[in-house]
């Protein structure tokens, strides 16, 4: 059974006592909350932690051959559970456990000068992402005019053209969009050359 688990059944038997106007065996608690799941040791085992962290926490009267034999809150149970009772512990210790196992991890917080660095980089990359989108955008809109001027002349205009003139217009075309083509990647090229050294 887990901790957290305990701190709450721990917090739910206090609660039970502050309901109780009178004494109660831990039999009662163990009808109450744990049986038939668990055995009458874990209730007894709950009381004495609960005893150990403060004997004030309970009033505990042996008898019947054992320690405690019936119990019953005290002024300073409603106290304790105001300021959260075991569940709050509980909480604080796993959070400063968190913390502690975070500064083993070696995650800190990153000084002045790092997030400036880490700022300036991150703008540079904006940069880098616009400029590439924008040479990309270029050679689509290249594409696209070629394959438009060939549809055009291909589709909207009625006039004929013999078959000699047509295969050589298109292979001026085709070698237009090729020089076009090798233009805009020897920019590109140019473009991430300028970049990378920017990066260094």
């Amino acid at each position: 059974m887990g901790e957290f688990f305990k701190a709450e059944l721990k917090d739910r038997f206090l609660k039970y006592a502050l309901s109780r106007r009178d004494y109660f065996e831990i039999k009662v608690l163990y009808d109450e909350f744990l049986h038939p799941n668990y055995s009458l040791d874990f209730v007894e085992k709950l009381i004495k932690d609960i005893r150990d962290h403060d004997s004030d926490l309970l009033d505990v009267m042996s008898g019947n051959g054992v320690e405690v034999f019936i119990l019953a809150s005290t002024p300073k149970t409603q106290v304790f559970l105001n300021e959260g009772g075991f569940m709050d512990m509980h909480v604080k210790e796993e959070e400063k456990w968190d913390v502690f196992l975070n500064q083993l991890s070696g995650d800190r917080k990153l000084s002045k000068d790092e997030k400036l660095l880490l700022e300036k980089n991150s703008q540079t990359f904006k940069r880098e992402k616009t400029l590439l989108i924008f040479l990309v955008s270029a050679v689509v809109i290249s594409f696209l005019f070629t394959l438009f001027s060939v549809l055009k002349g291909v589709l909207m205009e009625p006039e004929y053209v013999q078959k000699d003139e047509f295969i050589r217009e298109i292979q001026q075309l085709r070698s237009k969009y090729i020089q076009e083509n090798q233009r805009l990647e020897l920019e590109l090229s140019q473009t991430r050359l300028e970049l990378d050294s920017l990066k260094n």
